[in-house]
């Protein structure tokens, strides 16, 4: 039986990691032209969203290692038996990880791109200033929703198809009568 305890901590994780992706949107850096100055230069706010979305992916970490450590990455523990559940455990279990993959991609991304700074480009004499785009991070934020969903779903159906062997009598023997 798949472990509500666990569940609610990875759902608590996620949730969390979550929250702070769509923060690290909202707080992405904006970019104003100071022209006060002989040559115009690009000012930058702050670098909040770079804090936010590395916090994010180690929140994300957390919680599909602690998923991947109690059903021992699938691939270390006792086999499971052969029909459906394990069927939709390993199915859910790479989809779980391509889904995970591109939540780290995008947070890595858009904090890499959120920190990034460009000096004064002057083109036709007006700055040109390079910002990260909008989304970047709302993209990892729906993939951290995805991953959590399909790695709770691995890990109930794993917990399923783990319960689902027959019990072993205690007497196995080789008989010899009624032959």
């Amino acid at each position: 039986m798949a472990s509500n305890f666990l569940l609610a901590g990875v759902f608590v994780l996620d949730l969390i990691a979550f929250a702070l992706a769509v923060a690290a949107e909202h707080q992405r850096a904006r970019v104003t032209i100071d022209s006060n100055e002989p040559i115009p230069h690009c000012a930058y706010s702050s670098n909040v969203a770079t804090v936010l979305g590395v916090v994010s992916l180690l929140f994300l970490l957390t919680a599909q290692v602690l998923i991947m450590v109690v059903t021992r990455c699938l691939c270390c523990g006792k086999a499971l038996q052969p029909g459906r559940r394990r069927v939709w455990a390993i199915v859910m279990f790479i989809v779980s990880w391509f889904t995970f993959f591109i939540a780290v991609v995008c947070l890595v991304a858009g904090s890499a791109g959120n920190a990034r700074r460009s000096g004064t480009v002057l083109i036709n004499g007006t700055p040109h200033c390079s910002t990260l785009r909008r989304g970047v991070f709302a993209a990892g934020a729906a993939f951290i929703v995805f991953t959590g969903i399909l790695s709770s779903l691995f890990y109930i159906n794993y917990s399923n198809a783990d319960e689902s062997y027959p019990p072993q009598s205690r007497d196995a023997g080789i008989r010899m009568g009624q032959i």
